[in-house]
């Protein structure tokens, strides 16, 4: 049987699959090693705060210089909404990176903007916009618990970094110096790399 650099118990020929192109890439583009057994307390993060369970099945740090970040492979397990089917439990493995910030940016949100997000700004402003840069504003929908640090921590060099993603379905959050990213849907290994870049980038410069 191979010895595969992750857990794979319980997954599927399909997810192992996945989840060896996927670590093949990063290890292609990054030095990335094994972890080992770190809390990253990501139930802190409201992405999550949909599952039952999240558990980390393996992560693994992006050594550049003095700066670290992180890629992690998590499974989750949800309830289905109008669970008539007896089924009770749903469970994802997803690919999520992170990134620990020099700045205290408070709680944040950004992800793409949608339409609704566009048409209920207009009802109930919310979203802290950047009038210097009008591109980003239009481009992403950002809110924050506090506006001050926030924008702050969103400079020029946060925001190039973001507009770079080359990922059009993704969320980020941060609580207060510890950034997440990634998807709820499936991650390929390409995408993966994007991520991986994004939280090396963030994690260098802000």
């Amino acid at each position: 049987m191979p010895d595969f650099p992750f857990d794979t118990v319980g997954l599927t020929a399909e997810e192992i699959d996945r989840l060896q192109q996927t670590y093949t890439a990063l290890k292609d583009k990054f030095n990335i090693q094994l972890t080992g057994n770190i809390n990253f307390h990501l139930e802190q993060f409201e992405v999550f705060k949909h599952c039952f369970d999240v558990n980390i099945r393996d992560s693994y740090v992006i050594k550049q210089g003095s700066n670290s970040s992180y890629v992690l492979f998590v499974e989750t397990h949800s309830k289905p909404p109008n669970n008539k089917a007896g089924v009770t439990d749903h469970c994802d493995c997803q690919t999520w990176a992170l990134a620990y910030l020099k700045h205290n940016f408070g709680r944040v949100l950004i992800r793409p903007e949608t339409l609704r997000d566009k048409i209920v700004e207009l009802i109930h402003p919310l979203e802290i916009d950047f009038k210097e840069d009008k591109a980003f504003s239009n481009t992403f929908y950002v809110v924050a618990n506090d506006h001050k640090k926030a924008s702050a921590g969103i400079n020029r060099n946060f925001r190039n970094a973001v507009m770079d993603v080359r990922e059009d379905d993704f969320v980020i959050e941060i609580v207060d110096h510890t950034l997440i990213i990634g998807s709820k849907k499936t991650i390929t290994p390409d995408k993966a790399v994007h991520l991986a870049e994004f939280v090396a980038r963030v994690a260098s410069v802000c």
